[in-house]
């Protein structure tokens, strides 16, 4: 890898802070890395959007940003965007690595011993035909259980800047996922959205009985970093800042501390 193509950031793309839960992870497996991490908050949350216009928009936003910071790669932990996007960003940008995410049915399927497993998700990913073809795909012996939630996503993205969350209204939206049949029980439930990580706590603490709730963060940094040019001088190359921006322009002050907390500098 050349001195020039190392020094090129990351780019990681959510439509909110959700992604900043993949960042943590991409920032321990790449410390030598630098990050532009980008929110589209003027678009979120996406579930509001007709899918051929928010298609449309992906498509022509990371034209720009493409453009304007050169990334290396860009990673798109959003599965919104990645499920509805990813083929049309991959074909119009062929010269630039996409990492997407979906969701991790595939290793909830190999982990669950009582074969119920539901997925959290915002309705977007849910409805969406590539979600129900990787349960065909990988988990055709399990029962999975789909569940759109329309406000979790925000009530993360609350929770993040102010520190506190409805606990009852964070249990109507997951209270469907806990599914008893036969004498089983859900063992296993897959956060399908990057926001909902930072609720898990609150989760844990409401559940009716223990689960294990699955992350995907970890694993999509891992594939990011298995992807990266491999470095052949061993030395690291002079890095700016890691960036946020908001496609909306703005900013508050408490999103600032936030993503200052985050080593970011917006």
């Amino acid at each position: 890898m050349s001195a020039a193509a190392s020094e090129r950031p990351i780019l990681l793309f959510d439509s909110g802070i959700g992604g900043l839960t993949v960042l943590r992870e991409a920032r321990v497996l790449m410390p030598d890395r630098r990050f532009v991490y980008i929110a589209d908050d003027a678009a979120f949350p996406y579930g509001n959007w007709e899918e051929e216009e928010l298609r449309a928009r992906l498509v022509s936003l990371f034209g720009a940003l493409i453009a304007e910071f050169d990334p290396e790669i860009c990673m798109i932990p959003c599965n919104t965007a990645s499920t509805l996007a990813l083929g049309d960003l991959r074909t119009a940008y062929p010269e630039t690595p996409f990492v997407g995410t979906v969701p991790a049915i595939k290793p909830a399927a190999e982990r669950t011993r009582s074969g119920l497993v539901s997925v959290l998700a915002t309705p977007g990913t849910v409805k969406r035909q590539y979600t129900r073809d990787l349960i065909t795909q990988w988990a055709a012996k399990c029962e999975v259980t789909l569940i759109g939630s329309v406000v979790l996503a925000a009530l993360a993205e609350d929770y993040m800047r102010s520190g506190f969350v409805d606990e009852d209204a964070v249990r109507a939206e997951v209270a469907p996922c806990f599914v008893e049949r036969d004498g089983r029980r859900t063992d296993i439930v897959v956060l399908a959205c990057t926001h909902y990580p930072f609720l898990a706590n609150r989760m844990r603490k409401i559940a009716p009985w223990p689960v294990d709730w699955l992350d995907p963060a970890e694993a999509i940094a891992r594939r990011a970093l298995s992807i990266l040019p491999r470095s052949d001088s061993g030395e690291p190359a002079p890095r700016g800042p890691d960036v946020a921006r908001f496609t909306s322009g703005r900013t508050d002050l408490v999103s600032r501390r936030l993503l200052q907390g985050f080593g970011l500098k917006v």
